[in-house]
């Protein structure tokens, strides 16, 4: 009976249109619930402490402790720091990179191609795909990780930014039109990265679990499929993550490899005395 029929998702067919309203909604929902993870984690990435310094201890430690220390002096509510600007980064952001990846696949393939995508196919759709739309949302990426950025300030200072519209006004004001690009270099090299780790990781998850007897394209497979493609791109795009951030929320690299090698450097002279470390390359990477 049709009451008992089962369709396989992949048979579901999409539209540009639809496909990218729903990845829009999806990720927005995603950074909603995640946002107090990522504000922490911009903290703990643009956390310096002085070479040598053993006296005054990091601020924030830990995941945990960094969202702690927050609530405790800022509220509750600084957790969700830069929310609106991460909601227009989903929708222009989060939307593009899904909404485009079939359209590019197919079309890098061709539209007649029968069997299963090669790989490095989908990892170049993935790639092209994460690198346009962060381009078009880098503005968005960069207001709201100067909003994560801002902490306590002390009686009488005033606040460089008072909400979103504001921090976009006063860094084209201050800045010049062209600053709302600023990080863009590894900003596309970060989410075009992660974004084929994601979704090319994703694809092939999924296919290799439904190679395995007793699994059918549904929402378990899909989801053990999404599990393993975040935790891989996290892994992969941690590092430049940390230079994406720390050159979008300090002015004071030149460039990228300024960046890259300024805090390598750096991590390295921290642990000087201990096993040679990047562990500052490692701060946890959400989104």
């Amino acid at each position: 009976m049709v009451a008992n029929e089962s369709f396989p998702m992949a048979d579901l067919k999409f539209s540009f249109a639809e496909t990218f309203l729903c990845s829009a909604f999806a990720a927005c929902f995603a950074e909603f619930c995640t946002i107090p993870l990522d504000t922490a984690k911009v903290r703990l990435q643009l956390q310096k402490k002085a070479v040598g310094d053993e006296v005054n201890l990091p601020k924030y430690r830990g995941l945990l402790g960094t969202m702690a220390t927050i609530a405790k002096e800022e509220g509750l509510s600084a957790l969700w720091k830069g929310i609106i600007a991460g909601l227009h980064r989903q929708c222009i952001y989060g939307g593009l990179r899904i909404g485009l990846y079939e359209p590019v696949k197919t079309f890098l393939v061709g539209s007649d191609y029968v069997g299963d995508i090669p790989l490095y196919q989908k990892i170049l759709a993935a790639l092209l795909t994460g690198a346009l739309a962060i381009a078009v949302a880098n503005p968005t990426d960069l207001v709201k990780v100067r909003l994560q950025a801002e902490g306590k300030f002390p009686v009488g200072v005033a606040r460089r930014y008072y909400g979103t519209l504001d921090a976009y006004y006063t860094i084209v004001r201050q800045e010049g039109l062209g600053a709302l690009w600023t990080g863009l270099g590894p900003n596309i090299a970060r989410n075009a990265i992660v974004n084929a780790a994601e979704l090319a990781s994703y694809d092939q998850v999924k296919q290799t679990i439904l190679k395995i007897p007793g699994f059918s394209d549904n929402v378990l497979t899909h989801l053990l499929a999404g599990l393993g493609a975040g935790l891989f791109a996290v892994c992969i795009g941690s590092p430049i993550d940390v230079v994406k951030s720390r050159m979008m929320g300090d002015s004071g690299y030149k460039n990228t490899l300024d960046c890259f090698i300024k805090t390598l450097k750096n991590e390295l002279m921290r642990h000087r005395d201990s096993l040679p470390s990047i562990r500052g390359f490692f701060q946890i990477s959400v989104g």
